[in-house]
């Protein structure tokens, strides 16, 4: 299947959202129609990139209609040393897929997924570090979601 026939069936209400880091990246997918978002899965970078082969199966298997992206800045709205990489990454997900690409403030969703998780669900810290950052992208894409 072409990737212009996958993107011909987007499911119009779908979206991927991501929790961006150079090490791995937290997935997580939504719809509009229900309004919520669901942790997916953890991609581990491939030498601090992202993995397109990962990311390109679940476009496939998802057809999403669109991505949103957490970015971080720093409390005064500066960019932090992410930012950049953070923004490279939104615009090659936007140039491989052809799909527009919505940005979320993460302020503190890797703080409060880690503190969900372990605090409250009493998590160990090894499944701690696989699944932090899919509540994370969960906690941005639901987000998002709430605004539309």
């Amino acid at each position: 299947m072409s990737l212009d026939s996958l993107l011909s069936q987007t499911d119009d209400n779908g979206y991927l959202g991501f929790d961006f880091g150079t090490k791995k990246i937290g997935v997580a997918v939504g719809q509009t129609v229900t309004g919520m978002a669901s942790p997916l899965e953890t991609i581990p970078a491939v030498n601090q990139k992202p993995n397109w082969e990962a990311i390109s199966r679940l476009v496939k298997e998802w057809r999403p209609a669109g991505f949103v992206v957490g970015i971080s800045y720093q409390e005064d709205g500066s960019k932090n040393p992410v930012t950049d990489k953070i923004l490279k990454f939104c615009r090659q997900l936007e140039g491989r897929y052809n799909l527009p690409v919505h940005t979320m403030d993460e302020a503190l969703t890797t703080y409060e997924s880690k503190q969900l998780l372990f605090d409250e669900l009493k998590v160990n810290a090894t499944k701690l570090w696989k699944v932090q950052d899919q509540l994370a992208a969960t906690l941005i894409l639901q987000s998002w979601l709430n605004q539309e």
